[in-house]
């Protein structure tokens, strides 16, 4: 009963915290770290203890998951060799420093330095997409750092394994070894994580229910995850296969209606998950320090040390790579690696592979150094996702590469003018083929061009009281013909790179209302 209260108070103080972060213009998680972190100061509260496998299994995969589905597959096929570059050399490069640093500074035993290297080389996808969410990022820097974060836990997640297996077991490294893990991880995850989507997807296709088709989409990233890791590979990188294979094609295995239910559910689902992980990670810190044994005092200038050691690792690594995110219009790479650099955020993941480091080496002796890592790690995380996440925003606006409101309205407005035009070109064809009613095809003309004029009502809804039913139908039939061909021009300029993502996702969204409507009317 205990942990179902905390638990409960956790939601309670998330939901608030993250209500005043919306209100206030604050980025939600830096404002939950922020506040796990008060409680844990008050005096009498109770320690707060999160097994591993908690985070892993229950919390990772839907964020996980919700994360993948929302990238661009587009963009993301534009800067596949930085993300490769990233996701692969960085993390090495990010691991053997802080690896070389923790043992100049913290002198912790050599295997355990590097297994704090290996924790903390990546950046975590759960903060990434939450602090970049709200962000008028170009498509290409949002998708570089969303994709970088999603594709780099391989990497990561093989060094982790690799290290502890060293630090437990006291053996020299065995590479050859490590390599064909690295592909059983990551070439495994990725095999499960496709099948799985295709089978999601035959059953979607074959699914008209939304209640069913809701409790499938959530089930989806956990049978990804178990299934992957029940056959030794990674269950991370299944996770986000899955995502980004049926994100593409969502909109071809449901219809508009349970499309809007979806990602109502998720909405709620994601926004639950990541505000209690953040007040977690806030919570952790302080009950990890008071467990630190003694001789550790120096911990928060160590953790200061490794977090500007990976900031400045990573600008090294970026700024060679901002030529293929470059905005249009010439802004100065090193505005975009400033960006790139400080979105890339450490958050649950690192927290949650740090928590699963055993207890005792293989000789059933305590394991040396555990303790200080554990802390460590979290210091580094709490002030990433405090430090950077608070002052994003600011640097975003500040280097001249955020997307101006205007610029969105804009190309909105022309999109919407665009699919008008097609509908209205569907209309006359149908006119000249004397192919519906009049008064339906009238009707449907109304609506459209009050849309293309910006009014805010229907006009076509407008003087037709007392209708048939047979023209009524026919305007419906109409109207769902017009909006299956303005979501297909939709998706051709998207593929013809003439609008953003944003855009797309955002007129999607008002297409499939429209259409949901169409069914629920009398």
């Amino acid at each position: 009963m205990r942990a179902v209260g905390t638990i409960l108070v956790l939601v309670v103080l998330a939901t608030v915290v993250a209500t005043g972060a919306r209100r206030w213009r604050i980025p939600a998680p830096s404002l939950l770290v922020l506040a796990g972190l008060g409680v844990a100061l008050v005096p009498g509260t109770p320690p707060l203890h999160i097994a591993p496998q908690t985070i892993a299994l229950v919390v990772l995969p839907p964020l996980l998951y919700a994360s993948a589905e929302e990238l661009s597959m587009r963009d993301l096929r534009l800067v596949w060799r930085p993300v490769t570059v990233l996701a692969l050399g960085l993390v090495l490069a990010s691991a053997a420093a802080v690896g070389a640093l923790a043992i100049a500074v913290t002198g912790l035993p050599v295997p355990m330095a590097f297994v704090l290297g290996a924790v903390l080389a990546s950046t975590d996808p759960v903060a990434v997409t939450a602090l970049g969410r709200r962000l008028a990022l170009p498509g290409r820097v949002q998708v570089l750092v969303q994709a970088e974060s999603l594709f780099n836990d391989a990497t990561s997640l093989v060094l982790f394994k690799v290290a502890v297996g060293v630090a437990v077991a006291g053996t020299a490294v065995d590479w050859p070894h490590a390599g064909g893990e690295f592909l059983l991880l990551a070439g495994g995850g990725s095999a499960v994580g496709a099948a799985v989507a295709a089978g999601v997807a035959v059953v979607r296709r074959r699914t008209a229910d939304p209640v069913l088709e809701t409790v499938i989409a959530l089930v989806t990233p956990y049978s990804a995850y178990v299934l992957a890791e029940s056959v030794h590979t990674s269950g991370v990188t299944a996770v986000v296969v899955a995502g980004v294979v049926l994100g593409r094609s969502g909109h071809k295995l449901s219809d508009a209606r349970i499309r809007l239910q979806l990602q109502a559910v998720y909405g709620v689902v994601v926004f639950l998950l990541e505000s209690v992980v953040f007040a977690i990670v806030g919570l952790e810190l302080p009950t990890l320090v008071r467990e630190l044994p003694g001789g550790t005092g120096w911990w928060p200038l160590q953790a200061l040390a490794v977090a500007a050691l990976l900031i400045a690792l990573r600008i090294l690594w970026v700024l060679p790579l901002t030529s293929v995110v470059k905005p249009v219009g010439g802004t100065a790479s090193w505005r975009v690696a400033a960006v790139v650099t400080w979105a890339g955020t450490r958050g649950v993941m690192p927290l949650a592979a740090a928590l699963s480091i055993p207890l005792v080496a293989a000789d059933g002796t305590e394991l040396p150094g555990r303790s200080l890592v554990l802390v460590l790690t979290t210091a580094v995380v709490v002030a990433t996702l405090v430090a950077q996440g608070l002052s994003l925003a600011p640097l975003v606006n500040r280097s001249g590469i955020a997307l101006e409101p205007e610029h969105t309205a804009r190309e909105e407005a022309w999109t919407r003018r665009r699919l008008a035009g097609v509908g209205l070109e569907h209309l006359d064809q149908l006119a000249d083929l004397d192919a519906a009613p009049t008064a339906a095809l009238e009707q449907a003309r109304r609506a459209l061009d009050a849309r293309l004029q910006h009014d805010q009502q229907e006009a076509g809804e407008q003087g037709q009281g007392g209708g048939a039913g047979s023209v009524l139908a026919a305007y419906r039939q109409i109207r769902r013909e017009v909006i299956a061909l303005q979501g297909g021009e939709l998706r051709r300029l998207y593929e013809d790179h003439q609008i953003s993502d944003t855009t797309r996702r955002h007129l999607q969204y008002d297409l499939d209302r429209e259409e949901s409507a169409l069914a629920e009317g009398p």
